[in-house]
């Protein structure tokens, strides 16, 4: 039989050459026992979370609310945060300015 000159067999061919000889060599991804996946906890991983983290909550607001921040496009829920920031965290620091958020930062 010839061999194939295909240059997707070849590539292929190659790639898989390469990752044979990395797992020759000990380079290849750690593999876990049953034990390992189990005792690993769920979630984010332990520091991976920022000290400031948003918090989920429900909020109900009334349609015509809803539908204005809504029509103004994409980002609507950062605009409705950053409303609400403005009214109650600036008035709560004397001095402090409202932050930006991208989304605003953008538009401008």
């Amino acid at each position: 039989m010839s061999e194939h000159r295909d240059p997707e067999i070849a590539e292929f061919k190659a790639a898989l050459l390469s990752s044979i000889g990395e797992a020759k060599r000990d380079e290849h991804a750690a593999v876990h026992t049953p034990a390992q996946i189990e005792a690993r906890k769920r979630g984010r991983p332990a520091g991976s979370t920022r000290a400031d983290a948003k918090v989920s909550t429900t909020i109900r607001l009334d349609a015509a609310v809803l539908e204005a921040l809504k029509a103004a496009g994409p980002g609507w829920q950062t605009r409705a945060k950053d409303a609400l920031r403005e009214v109650f965290v600036a008035k709560a620091t004397p001095g402090a300015r409202p932050r930006r958020s991208r989304t605003t930062a953008t538009q401008d």
